[in-house]
């Protein structure tokens, strides 16, 4: 049997999908992200053909970066990949810390996220 306190934990995180699933799935929901996580720093040099179709990991929990594998399924569901299909064949950068304007190319974006990084352990120092 769920809680009152639980089924309030589980809306206060987030969680959508309590008040209509079983328990075990509960703690899954409880377990995901809502918001994207930095896969890399920089962004991804790529490849890619005119009309192939791709899926760009709009989550960050993807092995296969910066191309989904479907983790988003279990650690992101609110977050889907972005599919896009090239008009030519050209290399391109892919945004790799999730952080773009510009989805799913790169957009500069990554130095602030450098930038935010640098800041935290600058504060950490001197605490």
């Amino acid at each position: 049997m769920i809680t009152s306190s639980f089924l309030v934990t589980a809306m206060w995180r987030g969680c959508t999908l309590t008040l209509r699933r079983p328990f075990p799935m509960v703690q899954s929901c409880l377990l995901s992200t809502q918001q994207p996580i930095s896969a890399a720093r920089l962004p991804c040099r790529v490849k890619v053909s005119a009309g192939k179709r791709y899926a760009w990991c709009a989550c960050g929990h993807s092995k296969k970066q910066p191309f989904c594998d479907g983790a988003h399924v279990k650690k992101a569901p609110t977050i889907l990949p972005l599919r896009f299909t090239p008009d030519k064949d050209q290399t391109v950068m892919l945004c790799a810390c999730k952080q773009t304007k510009n989805s799913p190319y790169c957009d500069g974006s990554h130095f602030r996220v450098i930038f935010q990084d640098i800041v935290k352990k600058v504060k950490g120092v001197f605490k």
